[in-house]
């Protein structure tokens, strides 16, 4: 099962393809996922990348937490599920 992982911290000229190039060597990637904002296509700093065994994610996290990339400090960690934020949008 595939494993997914939180990077954070990204500077908002990182792409998809320099995440790819940060994980390089570090097992199989299954899939990167750059978080954008929907209306400016902007990079909101984060990313989720999916590797495929616990092991390599493990390392991964081990080895890239705190490393540098694009001039900041990336933050790796496993990825939490989502929480429910309530239902408070849109209303007065």
């Amino acid at each position: 099962m595939a494993t997914k992982i939180y990077v954070g911290n990204l500077s908002y000229d990182t792409t998809e393809d320099g995440i790819r190039a940060a994980f390089d060597g570090m097992g199989d990637l299954d899939s990167v996922a750059l978080i954008t904002d929907q209306q400016s296509g902007r990079s909101k700093g984060f990313a989720f990348v999916e590797m495929s065994s616990d092991d390599e994610a493990d390392a991964a996290i081990e080895k890239l937490n705190g490393q540098e990339l694009d001039g900041r400090t990336l933050n790796v960690s496993k990825a939490r599920p989502r929480e429910d934020r309530g239902g408070s949008r849109g209303r007065y």
